[in-house]
């Protein structure tokens, strides 16, 4: 009886409408991943590039490997107009969203095989509005449902921006592969831009979530006046804006523990981020047609995604976010074995659904325990700039050196070794988390300590 009682309020605690808001917001940070990844990947395998070419193509994405070095940017700078009008996280949401927009209308004038550079620069451009507009997304989320909150809705808020995510990165994405050898992939992007305003008017819908961002970070100012002297609160502004976010993070988990961590987090998709740089180039070579793999990648993974990410996220709630990371990363790294098989069989539709299905749910799984332990890593006063700086470290594997992966392809010339590869990636980092099992205890220790204290405070 209490067993069903505890999954009943395990689903009831997904009635919270500020989980709607951020599925909203979360489908503005997945909709680039369209326009500069797998459409572009699309285009550019149909206008005859190599897979090399396609592989360096994707180095555009280094951006969300750095976008740490100005997240302390859209933590503590306020917009001129939009601040007042849409609060500190939705008005720096909105304004990416513009530039999106802007550059998505340009890069559907081009023509890739003929000058891959301008569209490489564009895509440049897109890509760090995009990785500006992720740091005020997740710090969105991060202020919806802070740590200290009585209730905790980690797993809960992951799964909604991981759901806003696939979402806005497949249905888009769909629509796309099933109608680009109709209507040509220019218009494909001509119409992706009322996708981008579709977007800015979620924005427009959400509410600014509530904080104690500004009082933690006036507390931190006094702390820096007091060694700067209070003549100087310029140079008191810049030190707290660049150097108390990532001194606040070593001072609470200690040098080797946050070296460790960071470690961990650089590593734990690189296998993923492998396997998703050479997809659309593999299914097409391997023989499906754009619309299979419109209908299949894009539509049932989003369906399966959405789903598997809900199932997940209960089981995360379950079981913790630390032991759901370490069942995830072996279970997504199994399901990479499955594109080795297709690679073996040929384009047979019941193995690519088969495997579509599989790789979506070990995928969702791993990614909502991962995002929330990204958000259990970070402080409330700092939120953008340290949730930006784990998740940049875990772009910079899934970007600069999964660049390499179209490279790795031809070297092995080998697609179901490439993919065996791949699911191998993840066995350094998974050391790492069980080396940290007994400081992750400790922390869940203290936060239940805490939860404890507050409910008797009450």
């Amino acid at each position: 009886m209490h067993e069903s009682q505890s999954w009943k309020n395990t689903i009831q605690s997904y009635l919270d409408k500020r989980l709607l808001w951020i599925f909203l917001i979360g489908c503005s940070s997945g909709f680039p991943w369209v326009l500069i990844g797998s459409a572009m990947s699309g285009w550019l395998t149909d206008a005859g590039l190599t897979r090399t070419a396609i592989g360096y193509f994707g180095s555009v994405f280094v951006v969300y490997a750095i976008n740490f070095l100005w997240a302390p940017l859209v933590d503590r700078v306020k917009l001129p107009i939009l601040y007042r009008l849409l609060g500190q996280r939705r008005s720096w949401i909105l304004l990416c969203q513009f530039i999106v927009l802007v550059f998505t209308l340009l890069i559907a004038g081009t023509n890739p095989a003929h000058d891959l550079m301008y569209t490489s620069i564009l895509a440049l451009i897109i890509a760090t509005a995009s990785a500006t507009q992720d740091i005020a997304i997740d710090a969105y989320r991060i202020d919806t449902f802070p740590k200290s909150a009585k209730i905790n809705k980690l797993p809960q808020s992951s799964a909604m921006a991981v759901i806003g995510w696939w979402t806005g990165y497949s249905l888009p994405g769909y629509l796309a592969f099933i109608s680009a050898d109709t209507i040509g992939w220019n218009n494909i992007y001509y119409g992706m831009a009322g996708v981008a305003i579709l977007l800015m008017v979620f924005t427009l819908v959400v509410q600014e979530p509530k904080s104690d961002r500004e009082k933690l970070q006036t507390q931190a100012e006094a702390r820096h006046a007091k060694v700067l002297g209070t003549s100087m609160p310029l140079t008191t502004w810049l030190s707290v804006t660049v150097f108390e976010p990532f001194l606040d993070f070593f001072k609470r988990n200690g040098v080797k523990v946050s070296l460790t961590i960071l470690a961990f987090v650089f590593l734990f998709k690189i296998g993923e981020a492998f396997l998703g740089r050479m997809s659309i180039p593999f299914y097409k070579e391997i023989g499906f047609s754009n619309e299979q793999i419109g209908y299949y990648s894009k539509l049932i993974g989003w369906g399966a995604t959405m789903l598997f990410t809900l199932l997940g996220s209960m089981i995360n709630v379950r079981l913790g976010v630390v032991r759901g990371l370490m069942i995830g990363g072996i279970a997504m790294s199994t399901s990479n074995l499955m594109f080795s098989w297709i690679a073996h069989v040929g384009p047979n539709e019941h193995l690519f659904l088969a495997t579509i299905l599989i790789d979506n749910f070990t995928t969702a799984f791993s990614t909502v325990a991962f995002v929330s332990f990204l958000t259990m890593m970070t402080g409330e006063a700092f939120s953008a700039t340290q949730y930006a700086l784990l998740a940049s470290l875990g772009n910079l594997g899934r970007t600069t050196l999964a660049s390499f992966s179209g490279e790795l392809v031809d070297y092995l010339n080998n697609w179901s070794l490439f993919f065996i590869i791949t699911a191998l990636m993840v066995i350094p980092s998974l050391i790492m988390l069980y080396s940290l099992r007994n400081f992750f205890n400790t922390i869940l220790s203290k936060n239940a300590k805490i939860t404890v204290e507050k409910d008797k405070s009450i």
